[in-house]
């Protein structure tokens, strides 16, 4: 985990490098100032990357040494299970779908956004309860 903070730390310091320039450059050739788009997406990218990486440092602090941070390790040291996943899930597929209709209901009309919320809701549901109806309850 101590890669991924010195990885998100250095993408923070790069970014809020970039923006300064990007502040400064703007600031002399727009004819209203610094340019209102790109300079607090850039200021906000800076942050997310120091908020990141404060989120590893903390979690890195409470979880043990992790086999990442190993030099000497080998792969299956951190062998193990990764998680729980349905083999044959429909819910991701239906979510995906109801996300994508509640996008193009902002841009094309109210009536497709319900109808991609009442899908999405479907795909949620069915995502949340799949281990506790049907062939992999538990």
């Amino acid at each position: 985990m101590k890669a991924s903070v010195k990885i998100f730390t250095i993408l923070g310091i790069f970014f809020a490098i970039v923006a300064a320039a990007y502040g400064i450059v703007t600031g002399f050739y727009e004819p209203l100032g610094i340019e209102p788009a790109g300079f607090p997406a850039l200021i906000a990218l800076a942050g997310l990357g120091f908020l990141i990486a404060g989120a590893l440092r903390a979690a890195d602090k409470k979880s043990p040494r992790q086999p990442e941070d190993n030099l000497d390790a080998e792969v299956e040291d951190h062998a193990g299970v990764q998680g729980s996943f349905s083999p044959g899930s429909w819910a991701p597929l239906w979510t995906a779908l109801g996300a994508g209709m509640c996008f193009l209901g902002v841009a094309a009309g109210w009536w497709i956004f319900a109808g991609g919320i009442i899908v999405a809701m479907y795909g949620v549901i069915m995502w949340v309860m799949e281990f506790s109806i049907g062939q992999h309850q538990h």
